[in-house]
C-alpha cells in the first residue's frame, strides 16, 4: 500500500537519475536510494522529529547523518 508520503513508480523514475550513488563501497551510501527519500518525505510530511523514525525504515540516527551529509 503506497502512502500519500511514497514515491509513486512513476516518479521514482524521474527522481532515480539524478540521485548521485557516492563512493562505491562505502556502506550506508548507496544503499536504497528509493528508501532513504521516502522518508525524509515522512519527516517532512508528519513534521516529527527523527528519534520518532518508524523501525520500518532503519535506525534514525543512522538516517539522520545520511540526510545531514546530503543536506
Amino acid at each position: 500500500m503506497e502512502h500519500c508520503y511514497e514515491l509513486s513508480d512513476a516518479q521514482w523514475e524521474q527522481v532515480q537519475p539524478v540521485l548521485l550513488s557516492g563512493r562505491p563501497g562505502t556502506p550506508g551510501i548507496n544503499t536504497d536510494n528509493r528508501l532513504f527519500i521516502n522518508v525524509v518525505l515522512w519527516i517532512l510530511w508528519t513534521g516529527s522529529p527523527w528519534r520518532a523514525l518508524p523501525e520500518r525504515f532503519g535506525k534514525w540516527n543512522s538516517v539522520y547523518r545520511r540526510f545531514a551529509r546530503w543536506a
